[in-house]
């Protein structure tokens, strides 16, 4: 996984090699590495202040670390399973994970315990993001469908069904009025979150589709392919357009300015793409 910082030109990385690391960006020198987990790291997040960091791990925990000093201030346990995703809350007090044990949990970072655990999903919960400055929560999960949760009450209030596979990972713009997931098909879809219908399905397969991430505009959807490409989707003219690379599975994306992105790929390295609009 790879996440940006909120205010520096700092990119977090985690990976299969069990570490985390923090790179200057766009030099690409690394700055920290963070180690204790005991397998694969799943997912990685800056603290909205940027101060701290969470890390989700194949050895079934959460960890939070500190930026300051780069070691680990707190390992939260609970998931019976592999972790396969993890993010802050805009507000700095929770955090939540997803988990292969097919529940999510909230944790409070103040109290260091587990707040609410999400059950509901029937098979692997593969990620969980907040909708910022909210208490709704969305998950993605291999039982083929996304769910809405307000996670003040730890209750389900929806359920988007549709995909045919496995979803993979689910994300909203920042508006907040639209979802995107995607499949291990290859298939990316787009939910209206007010009136909690399907807006569009396109077949970016046969290929799975690991993750899916909104430009700040809302205008673009990138898809990270197992393909070994980058995939872009304009709404505003309904193009898909191919980003080729490297040529191995690219597990993650995230937009970086109006025309470029990261990605992240199973040969452990992070590539700067870039193209006119």
């Amino acid at each position: 996984d790879l996440a940006l910082h909120p205010r520096k030109n700092i990119v977090l990385t985690g990976g299969d090699d069990c570490l985390w690391k923090t790179w200057g960006f766009p030099d690409g020198n690394i700055l920290l590495t963070g180690e204790g987990h005991t397998d694969w790291l799943s997912g990685c997040c800056f603290r909205p202040s940027g101060t701290q960091l969470v890390t989700s791990s194949g050895d079934t925990t959460v960890r939070l670390w500190d930026l300051s000093r780069s070691g680990c201030i707190l390992t939260l346990r609970g998931h019976s399973r592999a972790v396969l995703g993890c993010c802050w809350h805009s507000c700095g007090d929770f955090v939540a994970s997803a988990s292969a044990d097919g529940t999510s949990k909230i944790w409070d970072v103040n109290s260091e315990r587990c707040r609410y655990t999400l059950r509901g999903h029937k098979d692997s919960v593969n990620s969980i993001e907040f909708l910022p400055c909210s208490s709704t929560a969305v998950t993605s999960s291999a039982d083929k469908t996304l769910s809405l949760w307000d996670v003040r009450k730890g209750l389900r209030v929806y359920t988007f069904q549709g995909h045919m596979h496995s979803c993979n990972h689910a994300t909203f713009n920042r508006k907040g009025d639209t979802i995107a997931s995607c499949d291990s098909s290859g298939l990316l879809k787009l939910w209206d979150m007010r009136r909690l219908l399907p807006i569009l399905s396109i077949d970016a397969g046969p290929h799975p589709a690991n993750q899916v991430a909104f430009h700040r505009s809302g205008d673009l959807v990138a898809l990270a392919s197992s393909e070994g490409s980058v995939k872009v989707l304009s709404l505003a003219v309904g193009q898909l357009s191919v980003l080729r690379g490297p040529g191995v599975e690219v597990r993650c994306v995230r937009f970086h300015s109006q025309d470029s992105l990261l990605s992240a790929g199973a040969d452990g390295r992070v590539c700067l793409w870039s193209w006119a609009q």
